[in-house]
């Protein structure tokens, strides 16, 4: 997929196109839906597809103090984007005088003069222009005026929409698996692993400590199953996916007051080193919440029910 920041030097092979527009937070199955229609309407034309995004996100230009926490920021958005199979990806530059644009201009500059768009898919809810004033009975009119289908998708949804500001909910909640659900996939969180304390390996459960800079949304304090991904590695490679217990939290046993830490326990493992290397920790079902221990025996014998527990969810799943 090739990705690009300027409407003005969009590549010529991907002129003319099939585009969409959004901000595709978590990727989940209501954005999938939007963009396998986009792949089917490039099909239908014989041209290539390109997703239209913005970073930094619109509200935290606009109205920072109600900015989101975003379940997957920049990279993690765009590679999952590209999974889907889509060809081009533009990632405009959010300013605010770029949101002071019309709805008309926005059309001009960006779909028709830099990417000479021969059909726009979207959701009902789509939103553009200066305060959001342009809606999908504008975009038909302004296709109309300048040339383009437009194909409006119903909302997505089993019982209610998919949405990211749902899947953020259930995060915070630590609803992994509800988040899984409308995602279509688990949750992940991606980063490097550092040196942490090392009080995992003196228990007998050495774990992948994230770095603090991390990307993904950080789930609730909490023990969950997952999967750790060493994406250093290539596709298929052994040992590249393998069970984890997972741990969010600050370690309240032993009263260091550390931050919120992303830990993965690679199950039956205490032979990998995997310092420095870029690991991908996917969050599959909840186990137990966040507890403070009376002792180290105590702490033992709750993390050893805890692997036992993500032995058993993960051996009926496969992963990806």
């Amino acid at each position: 997929m090739h990705r690009w920041t300027d409407p003005a030097r969009t590549p010529e092979a991907l002129r003319p196109c099939v585009l969409t527009l959004g901000n595709f937070d978590g990727v989940h199955r209501g954005h999938r839906a939007v963009l396998g229609a986009l792949r089917e309407a490039g099909a239908r034309l014989g041209l290539p597809t390109v997703a239209v995004t913005f970073d930094p996100h619109p509200v935290a230009v606009l109205h920072p103090e109600r900015a989101p926490q975003l379940i997957t920021p920049g990279r993690l958005r765009d590679e999952l984007i590209g999974e889907v199979g889509v060809d081009g990806l533009l990632v405009i530059d959010f300013t605010a005088e770029f949101a002071h644009q019309t709805p008309e201009d926005f059309v001009r500059d960006v779909f028709v003069r830099g990417l000479d768009a021969r059909c726009v898919v979207v959701g009902m809810d789509t939103r553009f222009g200066y305060q959001n004033s342009g809606d999908v009975g504008t975009l038909v009119d302004l296709g109309e005026q300048f040339g383009f289908e437009v194909i409006a998708l119903d909302d997505v949804g089993d019982g209610e929409r998919y949405s990211s500001t749902v899947i953020r909910r259930e995060l915070t909640e630590g609803n992994v698996a509800e988040a899984a659900r409308i995602l279509g996939r688990p949750h992940r969180v991606v980063g490097t692993v550092v040196h942490g304390n090392h009080r995992g390996r003196g228990l007998g459960y050495p774990t992948a400590n994230l770095a603090a800079d991390s990307l993904g949304l950080v789930p609730r304090e909490g023990v969950y199953a997952g999967w750790l991904t060493r994406t250093d590695l290539p596709e298929g490679a052994p040992e590249r996916t393998m069970p984890a217990a997972v741990s969010v939290g600050t370690n309240p046993t032993f009263d260091t007051h550390d931050r919120l830490a992303v830990e993965a326990y690679v199950l039956d493992r205490e032979d990998l080193d995997l310092y420095g290397e870029t690991v991908m920790v996917e969050f599959v079902d909840h186990i137990r919440p966040t507890l403070r221990f009376e002792g180290v025996e105590e702490l033992k014998e709750a993390m050893a029910g805890d692997v036992e527990r993500c032995r058993e969810l993960l051996a009926k799943i496969v992963p990806g």
